[in-house]
């Protein structure tokens, strides 16, 4: 029977197919409902390949369960998820706010198909303060909040922050420099020279009058700005009468200074200190949800973002997905504006509260201050969705025309890049970046850290053939099926004949022989324009030189190239500032710090008897022995 119900879907079309299996699918979830009680928990619904579905949380197992056990009511969606479900699994939890919690988990681990996912995830930036030095250092952070320090943020990007803190070292003139630098100078650096720091590694201001400039830094980054300039303006007046005519132009200076980072931050609503102004627009089974930081009652940036609809969730429930995970790794504001109501939205707030460790306040307002901010950040996410849309067309004609030039298929859904960088064989790095309908998928992007000792310096055909083999022994452990979205459609490598011929023969040994292999060589005098196209046993050609699917394919090239370089330029600029002393268990980077400014340098440490290494601050004499012992082991 089972065999003539598949033929039987064969024949008909994809609605008569999802009605036919439907009845089966209700007496599935109609079986569980036998061994469920009424404790909340989370779900899972499972297609006949044992894949998730959808993962869902309940304040009662059994009612959500029964609810889809029904044959009727269902929104479109929902009946097509009920129609392919084979199996369910679920997990009580002792509360509902833990049931939210472990739910948001399971969807970013999981990746359901009809859930809402939240692609883009990173961290944003912070500027930190530094505590425990006379002369703190102001400087951006990103990641965990592991250094002692006044945090403030985050931003909506590096750039936000970086033209703050560029203001900020204009205004109150803060090092940057780190402490080491710091402790190693003998005269000002050039940002003294250019008014942008007061020089206190070598005493050019006194320890009162530098600590009176942080509290007016943190003063002005906790939105107490009237202060801090009718404090500035008082000075410059003091200075004029007493005709110190110099700092008087100083001080009027940095007062523009301080105006213009607040005329750069655009909005600054009074009514409104600290929130995430968060709004949400669909259009084209897409979606945009456009993030506004409001903190010290300053703008301090915005970010778009286009999570997965889950195959056409509703309004309501793609911005209930996208903040349980948006704020799965970032600390969550007092207060959360939403431009629509969720589901359970007391419930989100105590989770996050939770999370916090303080009150988290959800609104969705509907007059005043708030409203109008809100309304600000659903017109960004209308226009922004918009321009998305207009290049998604552009970008899947140039796919469609890529398609055809190169004879593949069907238009590539995923193109992965490859380039190497490296000087001489020094610091090599493998680069991976990815491209598809959307355009550069950065959250996508790969580098490799060149790992084999046996290569030959500058051997090219070898660290490909290493980041070649690492990439597709990875995915075919992961996912052997090719059931995600991380298997490629298209190889694009940056060179000629002899990259490609490898390429291939890395793919064949490995068993991967249907995924398109296609070089780009630099043609007559390494011009861009004369490109040669090269593939798997057939004779290079080119494209006409204003072909669109040229320039397109340039652009990923240089993309790679751009990307490769960058992680080639951070490899080598760590190893240059490496010394011997980041090898000793125990010695990190207070202790480090502590050696090279007792002894001057890693080679006179490595000189030092033990006697000298106990005497140094912070040096145990357990670890003296084991510092004295790695250099006389070594030497």
């Amino acid at each position: 029977m089972a065999g003539n119900h598949d033929l039987d879907d064969m024949t008909m079309n994809p609605t008569e197919a999802e009605a036919a299996r439907r009845p089966q699918s209700h007496a599935c979830i109609q079986s569980y409902l036998a061994t469920l009680d009424n404790s909340p928990g989370v779900y899972r619904m499972l297609d006949a390949q044992a894949r998730v579905l959808y993962v869902g949380k309940a304040k009662s197992l059994k009612k959500r369960v029964a609810n889809y056990a029904k044959p009727s009511g269902h929104s479109p969606r929902i009946a097509r998820m009920i129609s392919e479900t084979a199996s369910m699994m679920f997990l009580t939890t002792r509360t509902e706010t833990e049931a939210l919690l472990l739910e948001q988990n399971l969807i970013k681990q999981l990746k359901p198909r009809y859930n809402v996912l939240l692609r883009d995830d990173k961290s944003f930036p912070n500027i930190l303060i530094t505590t425990g030095h006379p002369f703190p250092q102001i400087t951006k952070h990103r990641g965990a909040k592991a250094e002692k320090g006044a945090y403030f943020g985050p931003f909506a990007s590096a750039g936000a922050v970086n033209r703050t803190l560029n203001q900020l070292q204009k205004v109150f003139l803060l090092r940057n420099c780190s402490d080491s630098v710091f402790d190693s100078r003998t005269r000002p650096c050039l940002l003294f020279q250019i008014k942008r720091c007061s020089a206190p590694c070598v005493g050019r201001i006194s320890a009162a009058e530098y600590a009176r400039a942080v509290r007016d830094a943190e003063r002005f980054l906790q939105g107490r700005t009237t202060g801090v300039q009718e404090a500035l303006a008082a000075e410059m007046a003091a200075a004029s009468d007493a005709m110190e005519f110099e700092r008087a132009a100083a001080l009027r200076d940095r007062i523009r200074a301080l105006t213009q980072v607040q005329s750069v931050q655009g909005i600054n609503p009074r009514g409104v200190a600290e929130a995430d102004v968060i709004a949400l627009h669909m259009e084209g089974g897409q979606a945009c949800v456009q993030v506004f930081f409001i903190r010290a009652n300053q703008n301090w940036g915005n970010r778009d973002y286009y999570p997965r609809t889950g195959s056409g969730a509703e309004p309501a429930e793609v911005l209930r997905g996208f903040l349980g995970q948006f704020y799965e790794n970032k600390d969550p504001p007092r207060l959360i504006l939403l431009s629509d109501d969720i589901e359970d939205r007391d419930l989100m707030a105590e989770a996050l509260s939770e999370r916090a460790g303080r009150k988290v306040e959800i609104a969705v307002p509907q007059r005043g201050e708030k409203a109008d901010l809100v309304a600000g950040a659903a017109r960004n996410a209308r226009e922004s969705l918009a321009r998305r849309l207009s290049e998604s067309v552009a970008q899947g004609k140039l796919l469609a025309g890529l398609a055809e030039a190169f004879g593949l298929e069907a238009p590539p859904a995923r193109i992965e890049i490859y380039d190497n960088s490296h000087i001489q064989g020094t610091n090599a790095v493998g680069a991976m970046v990815v491209a598809g309908p959307e355009g550069f998928a950065k959250s996508q992007y790969r580098k490799f850290n060149i790992r084999g000792t046996d290569l030959t310096p500058g051997d090219d055909f070898g660290m490909m053939r290493e980041v070649m083999t690492r990439r597709f022994q990875r995915l075919l452990k992961e996912d052997p099926d090719r059931e995600g979205e991380t298997w490629p459609d298209l190889l694009l490598i940056d060179g000629g004949a002899g990259q490609v011929g490898a390429v291939a023969q890395i793919m064949a040994d490995l068993g991967v022989e249907d995924i398109p292999v296609l070089g780009v060589a630099k043609g007559i005098d390494r011009d861009a324009g004369k490109e040669e196209f090269h593939r798997p046993g057939q004779r290079p050609f080119a494209l006409k030189h204003n072909d669109p699917v040229l320039y397109f394919v340039q652009r990923l090239r240089d993309e790679a190239h751009r990307f490769a370089i960058g992680a080639h330029r951070q490899k080598r600029a760590k190893a240059v500032g490496a010394t011997p002393l980041d090898e000793i268990p125990g010695v990190g980077a207070t202790r480090k710090r502590a050696l090279l400014a007792h002894f001057g340098s890693a080679k006179a440490v490595a000189r030092a008897g033990l006697a000298d290494l106990k005497a140094v601050e912070g040096i145990s004499d357990a670890l003296a022995e084991t510092i004295y012992g790695f250099f006389h082991e070594r030497g």
